[in-house]
């Protein structure tokens, strides 16, 4: 066997070394890793208790404070408005007893409109505010009162809106307390203006935003009822549009009268003006004419005769 040939065997063993010593470090390495994998595993129960325990606390944390609102069906703010119409055969007692009821629970009347041409066909409107939670007792025991015709309830959910003012106040009154920090510091009179324009505007932003929140937060805290008394004759049906030809020329001939006396109107408030201006003039304008009138008439003079013109010889 010859030198090159010798060489060629002493490599291809060699390879061979090289690829047996790297495989077997290879499963070694291998195994190492699978045992600390295997270890992580069957620690984990124990430690995945503890940890999904910590979320769960921290959630309960989370959800305990003022970061997130509570919006439980019994913690949102709902508005609740009532109307409801009732037969009776004394309204005037009926509308006593239905303000009575109101006023023994903490509400008020808001408003109380009454019309009646006798105790049969009288007719009243009370406008009713009672708390929130005694919504649906008050509705019921107005009903009592008499025969009841008709009833609709209707609410608004303002838990969104309540919670985005609740937000926007709080930032506002950062910006506020800010704006009067820094003109505490001002010391150009030119910032002490800018200033105190910019805090009065951050002021009145703020008196806006909680306006509206107590405003919603009186509706939502008193309910509204319409409550609607009939007596035992009173009509209450909606009236039908009118329509036709007699209706149609009824409404013009409204138009034209009304038309007509605007016209009038207006012409009696000019006439003072016409008398005042219009007199002196038509004065002034006779007096010119009788002096054009009595001015002698302007004398024309004959143009010179002209010469006749010579025939030639």
């Amino acid at each position: 066997m010859d030198g090159h040939a010798r060489r060629r065997l002493w490599t291809a063993v060699g390879l061979v070394a090289l690829l047996a010593v790297g495989g077997c470090s290879a499963d070694g390495g291998s195994g190492a890793e699978d045992s600390a994998a295997v270890a992580p595993q069957q620690e984990a129960p124990a430690g995945g208790a503890k940890a999904e325990q910590g979320a769960d606390a921290g959630g309960a944390r989370s959800g305990a404070g003022g970061g997130s609102p509570d919006l439980r069906v019994d913690q949102r703010s709902i508005i609740y408005t009532g109307t409801m119409r009732v037969r009776v055969d004394d309204v005037d007692a009926a509308a006593r007893s239905a303000v009575t009821a109101v006023t023994g629970i903490g509400g008020f009347v808001g408003g109380d409109e009454r019309s009646s041409g006798g105790t049969a066909d009288a007719r009243a409107e009370l406008q009713l505010r009672v708390p929130a939670e005694r919504f649906t007792a008050v509705l019921e025991e107005l009903a009592r009162l008499g025969r009841q015709e008709q009833r609709a309830i209707r609410t608004e959910d303002v838990t969104e809106e309540t919670v985005d003012l609740d937000a926007r106040i709080a930032t506002q009154r950062a910006r506020v307390e800010s704006g009067r920090k820094l003109l505490a510091r001002a010391t150009s009179i030119g910032d002490l203006v800018t200033l105190e324009s910019e805090v009065a505007r951050r002021e009145a932003d703020l008196a806006s935003l909680e306006a509206k929140k107590r405003r919603l937060a009186d509706l939502t805290a008193l309910s509204t009822i319409t409550l609607t008394l009939v007596g035992p004759e009173a009509d209450v049906r909606d009236p039908e549009p009118d329509t036709g030809f007699l209706v149609g020329l009824r409404g013009g001939w409204t138009a034209f009268v009304a038309s007509l006396g605007v016209l009038l109107t207006v012409l009696g408030a000019l006439l003072p003006f016409a008398v005042a201006i219009g007199v002196p003039v038509a004065v002034l304008v006779t007096v010119l004419r009788r002096r054009r009138r009595r001015a002698p008439a302007p004398v024309v003079s004959a143009p010179p005769p002209v010469p006749a013109a010579r025939s030639a010889p």
